[in-house]
């Protein structure tokens, strides 16, 4: 291959920025790459489909990371020949401080060709407004195969921060869950991973049967007492998606009881006699 194709496959010419303070602009324009600034106006789209729709590279494939990510194998080898229109990948996951090496595998469709599909489109309404594309997954046209190697995940931020991450992350599924039930949702091909979790949700033994899976078949007890405190933390936040849900639901029979009896009322009133 030569250096002009494999730079087509490689090539980083623009850096889309967020307005951010540190010095992560000057280093993105060191080797040569346009900074442009990214101004979120609080709708559709975000970031990276922002992204895709108006600046899409000249590349054949895209590969999104975040800040604190890395993947260090050599794409240009395997992609020239690749038939498929994405990859899952796997990413490693840091916890109090190292590496976790065994437990649940976490995945993520990070790497995909230009034109074959963008992020799927989510009401934001109860979301943390983050200007950039979390939850969503890119909806890809064609076949998608999956690349062993991992995305080194670098995050060491404390357990303090992940809790309350849990705890914002099992406000908004329950209601992208529900909302998916109630409008039929299939714009996303689910894995067999995500179908056998929405099959698991709605049950208070799902924190049970994730621990259960994670902590033991998948070999989590071999990280020692931080595997376990790992998998407990996942297990609680199950439950706490579960509990969420109940209590939407809950409020969504209230509020319909409630419109019912006002309902009745005023029909009552409309047919009352005068005089």
């Amino acid at each position: 291959m030569s250096r002009r194709d494999r730079r087509q496959i490689c090539q980083v010419d623009l850096f889309l920025d967020s307005n951010n303070s540190d010095s992560t602009c000057q280093i993105a324009s060191g080797p040569g790459a346009v900074v442009e600034q990214f101004d979120w106006n609080g709708r559709f789209p975000k970031k990276r489909n922002w992204y895709l729709r108006n600046r899409a590279p000249e590349t054949q494939w895209v590969l999104f990371l975040d800040a604190d990510e890395i993947f260090k194998r050599e794409l240009a080898k395997t992609l020239p020949e690749s038939k498929a229109s994405g990859y899952w990948m796997n990413y490693s996951i840091y916890f109090m401080g190292r590496e976790l090496k065994y437990g649940d595998p976490l995945k993520k469709l990070a790497l995909f060709r230009v034109g074959a599909g963008e992020y799927e489109r989510i009401d934001e309404s109860r979301w943390s407004h983050l200007d950039m594309e979390i939850h969503e997954h890119p909806i890809i046209e064609g076949e998608v195969g999956k690349i062993e190697s991992k995305i080194d995940h670098r995050d060491f931020r404390d357990v303090s921060h992940y809790i309350a991450k849990h705890n914002e992350y099992s406000s908004w599924e329950p209601r992208r869950f529900l909302q998916m039930q109630s409008l039929g949702e299939t714009t996303m091909p689910l894995t067999l991973k995500q179908k056998i979790k929405y099959r698991l949700i709605e049950s208070p033994f799902a924190g049970i049967v994730y621990f259960l899976d994670a902590y033991f078949m998948m070999g989590g007890f071999l990280d020692g007492k931080r595997g376990l405190a790992f998998a407990l933390l996942k297990m609680g936040y199950f439950t706490q998606v579960y509990c969420k849900i109940q209590e939407l639901r809950a409020e969504t029979r209230e509020s319909t009881q409630t419109e019912v009896a006002h309902s009745l009322l005023a029909a009552a009133v409309a047919h009352e006699p005068q005089g």
